[in-house]
């Protein structure tokens, strides 16, 4: 088993509401979170990407090779890069991510030497309100949305619990 390190600055930093820590994460399409990352308040989501990609193994039931590759990456503007679809192109996963309207005025800009419009499954981005909600279900735990904790491994303690009521929540609902 990996031990978790005490990052440097705590999993804090300075944003627009004072100290405050980010969580990333990935869920599956019933808000079941499946990686958790920290990192700090200013950090911005794109560069966090390619870790929570890296970090996604969802062991098979009955054994075999864990899956690492989802069909589809459903996200926001903010992971729209041009790292961020090579990567997804790379791994065979369809993005579901809009093209900010910076990228495409630039893209418009440089006429055809711009490349093709971003391709986006207008449905499967509907979808997207399920990672909204996921982090809503996150904050309404009050430690969560307050950040008591000095330490980011409490801190990243209490979102692994969060994250396990949500998961038994869940299987609870199946029959």
């Amino acid at each position: 088993m990996k031990l978790l390190e005490e990052p440097g600055d705590h999993a804090i930093g300075r944003s627009r509401g004072g100290l405050t820590t980010k969580i990333h994460h990935l869920c599956d399409g019933k808000m079941r979170p499946l990686v958790i990352l920290l990192g700090p308040g200013q950090g911005g989501d794109s560069p966090m990407f390619p870790n929570l990609l890296e970090a996604l193994k969802v062991p098979k039931l009955g054994g075999g090779k864990a899956r690492s590759r989802p069909d589809r990456a459903l996200a926001d503007k903010a992971y729209s890069s041009r790292a961020n679809r090579e990567l997804l192109r790379r791994r065979g996963i369809q993005a579901v991510i809009p093209e900010r309207s910076d990228q495409e005025a630039n893209r418009k800009r440089r006429g055809s030497k711009g490349g093709r419009p971003v391709g986006l499954d207008k449905d499967a981005y509907k979808r997207r309100n399920v990672v909204e909600r996921a982090f809503n279900v996150f904050k309404q735990w009050r430690g969560l949305a307050t950040r008591y904790d000095k330490l980011a491994l409490t801190y990243r303690g209490a979102v692994v619990l969060r994250a396990i009521t949500v998961w038994l929540k869940v299987l609870g609902d199946t029959p």
